[in-house]
């Protein structure tokens, strides 16, 4: 028997559509996003927006980073809070356990951490009972790793009694010695790249005839291409006086005496020419109770001791713009625990003058 043909759809008729996801179905879809994006975060990598001139001119106000947590190894969460906001409930702590890495931090890698001290310019002091993992960002290179002797003497970093120079792209404060009383106009220091300090153009001694200086901020090569224009005689560090010290964190970034960076199960005597530089690392991070017993020696939690043996590894850390800087010249040393990833790749970068946008510098490995 002969089947009908199939009806024709008529002209202009609508085509069945799929039904639309139910609320349940979208509220679904987006819990499984945040929760990849906050396992993606908190595990795997993190981006990061570089506020500040610190680490000029490696990276720059504007760049856009991705910080590894994979090189060191992720933490796990201490704290419950609001996804994306610093909001967090102050009274719950997880225990905190930092997973494996597939390598060790290294001298020299650019690291995110934690910020350690106890004082900050901005936010004034910071209470102990601040989780270690809603401190602020900081970003700055490892210059000495645990167990390292280092010091900073008139300006140049010392490791294990050697100086380590500037890289290229590092760049602090020089003061410019002129051939007579003029100096390079600004465009010719735009030329090369270096930054006139404002205020600082004066006279080397007294009298008319006495040369001109002035002070500059620049990297390595930039001194260099400075160093061969006309009317400028000769190129120095700038260093502060040895008795030049900062207010709020009782420091000489040009001057820091010799120490050793503590490592874990390193001993240290307890005197009183290690004690200003041990002691906020031994009571903040370490979780011990420092004091004087009544005969003048120290107590560790409450008992006699003569010595002290640190449970984890420190580094120093310095900003690639030595002059700009606040890092452990001034409050000490970064503990493990409070590393947050390696700084790996610069993905975007934009700057606040045309044309916005600094192509060159994305998808850019850190140096």
């Amino acid at each position: 028997m002969p089947t009908a043909p199939p009806r024709s759809r008529p002209r202009g008729a609508r085509r069945d559509r799929p039904p639309k996801p139910t609320f349940r179905e979208n509220a679904w879809y987006w819990a499984k996003a945040i929760l990849f994006i906050l396992i993606l975060r908190a595990f795997i990598g993190e981006p990061y927006r570089i506020p500040s001139e610190s680490m000029e001119d490696t990276l720059l106000v504007g760049d856009f980073l991705i910080v590894s947590k994979l090189h060191w190894g992720p933490r796990t969460p201490a704290t419950v809070g609001v996804p994306f906001t610093g909001v967090y409930l102050p009274g719950v702590r997880l225990p905190q356990v930092r997973l494996p890495g597939f390598t060790e931090p290294q001298r020299g890698d650019v690291a995110v951490f934690n910020y350690p001290a106890g004082v900050d310019v901005v936010r004034g002091e910071i209470p102990a009972s601040v989780p270690i993992e809603r401190r602020a960002p900081y970003i700055k290179r490892l210059m000495a790793m645990p167990g390292d002797t280092m010091a900073v003497l008139d300006k140049v970093l010392h490791i294990n009694g050697r100086p380590v120079p500037l890289a290229p792209t590092m760049k602090q404060r020089w003061r410019v010695i002129a051939t007579g009383d003029a100096r390079p106009n600004a465009r010719q220091l735009d030329e090369v790249g270096v930054q006139l300090l404002e205020g600082s153009d004066r006279r080397e001694g007294s009298g008319f005839a006495s040369p001109r200086q002035y002070d500059v901020f620049a990297t390595p090569p930039e001194v260099e291409a400075l160093e061969a224009l006309p009317l400028v005689g000769r190129v120095e560090p700038y260093i502060l006086d040895e008795g030049s010290v900062d207010p709020t964190y009782g420091a000489n970034p040009d001057h820091v005496a010799p120490r050793v960076v503590p490592a874990a199960g390193m001993t240290v005597a307890l005197t009183g020419a290690t004690l200003p530089i041990y002691a906020e690392a031994i009571t903040r991070h370490e979780g011990r109770q420092l004091a004087l017993g009544p005969d003048g020696g120290v107590l560790v939690d409450g008992r006699p001791a003569t010595t002290y043996t640190f449970r984890q590894d420190y580094y120093m850390a310095m900003g690639d713009f030595r002059d700009n800087s606040v890092d452990s010249r001034y409050w000490g040393f970064v503990p493990h625990s409070h590393l947050i990833g390696k700084a790996t790749i610069t993905f975007l970068s934009f700057k606040a003058e045309p044309p916005f946008v600094r192509l060159g510098r994305f998808f850019r490995p850190i140096p």
